[in-house]
């Protein structure tokens, strides 16, 4: 018998991104590039410490290593790139890339003051580029359907918001000395602010005011680090909002958020790992998780595979990814959530409330 001879279809050129920072997590969304997201291919990795882009690299089959982020965007057959650099270099690299035509996935905060963030963005939309922020939660299942209820309008007009977020601890943090000047805002609570706004579209966070102590390492109290945090925010709408953090849960990984409304409430987020439960003579007890990767793996699946689609629809000419509710978190976003972190800073220093509006330039 002769084969039957069949018209295969053409296999689309997949996104080819570049990654820019091969720490923790660098390295955790190389690994969602190159192994969960359809379409992409993990094209190259860039680290001044050479040995860890290497060691990644060999782990994924990426055959491109290198300590400079400026062989990435020179390389013509880098489409994008994922920067997930120290945030102190990501506007910088946001701009870079972007003068080299990459589309550009960028770890939160985007940037440290408003100033080069505007710069980053300004060249975004110069080289017209796709840019994307890396706000995960908007892409985990709880949090997405909760937003589907808000946009349904399932809990009527906003009036009380709350988001917190708990990291995981043993009552003690390792290397709190470390840590850099504000990252309970910066790097923290700035994913709460953006559940918030983007739970509470239309409207804008006009005040803020933030109290902020180290409750978990207090010896560090007079070096200025701060490990708690709670934020009460004010928006133009009239809706009050709150968002706490801690650096220490003993239970595990805890990210929620609620919204109260004129119709009634919705909630998303769970402090355990699923819905089973044990019921003994020690009492009821569940598993919770005890890492960001373990909590929102999907979320940051989905969130590269949302970026690597309009990337792709930019490059090819396609349509672009579409959604019953607002999804992507852009410049806007990235730009509003960071002048609410920027606020929360001077409202600890000053012990008063700050406006927002006009930082955000809204």
């Amino acid at each position: 018998m002769a084969y039957i001879s069949q018209q295969s279809a053409v296999t689309p050129v997949p996104v080819r991104i570049g990654l820019i920072g091969s720490g923790w997590m660098g390295a955790f969304h190389a690994e969602s590039v190159a192994r969960r997201v359809p379409g992409a291919a993990l094209a190259a990795i860039a680290d001044p410490n050479i040995e860890s882009a290497q060691s990644l690299a060999l782990q994924l089959g990426t055959a491109k290593v290198t300590a400079s982020a400026e062989d990435i965007f020179a390389d013509p057959e880098i489409d994008a790139v994922v920067i997930a650099s120290p945030a102190r270099f990501h506007s910088p690299l946001i701009a870079q890339a972007a003068a080299a035509g990459k589309h550009v996935f960028c770890e939160k905060p985007a940037g440290q003051s408003l100033a080069e963030l505007d710069a980053a963005l300004a060249a975004v939309e110069q080289a017209g580029v796709h840019f994307q922020i890396g706000f995960n939660r908007r892409y985990a299942d709880g949090f997405r359907a909760a937003k589907e209820d808000l946009a349904a309008g399932v809990a009527g007009t906003p009036q009380l918001l709350r988001s917190l977020t708990r990291d995981p601890g043993t009552g003690s943090i390792p290397n709190a000395a470390r840590v850099p000047a504000w990252t309970i805002f910066l790097e923290t609570l700035i994913h709460d602010f953006d559940t918030l706004n983007w739970f509470n579209e239309g409207a804008e966070p006009i005040e803020v005011y933030a109290v902020a102590d180290a409750l978990v390492e207090p010896s560090l109290r007079n070096q200025g680090f701060l490990d708690t945090a709670v934020v009460t925010i004010r928006y133009s709408n009239g809706a009050i909002a709150v968002a706490e953090a801690n650096f220490s849960a003993l239970y595990g990984y805890d990210v929620r958020g609620e919204v109260f409304g004129s119709k009634g409430m919705v909630q998303a987020g769970r402090a355990t790992e699923t819905e089973a439960r044990r019921y003994t003579a020690e009492g009821l007890s569940a598993d919770t998780p005890r890492l960001n990767v373990e909590l929102f793996r999907q979320a940051y699946t989905d969130e590269l595979a949302d970026f690597a689609a309009s990337v792709r629809a930019k490059r090819d000419g396609g349509a672009s990814p579409s959604s019953d509710i607002t999804l992507t978190p852009g410049a806007a976003d990235a730009r509003r959530a960071l002048a609410m972190a920027l606020a929360c800073i001077e409202s600890v220093k000053s012990g008063a409330p700050v406006a927002v509006t006009e930082k955000a330039g809204v």
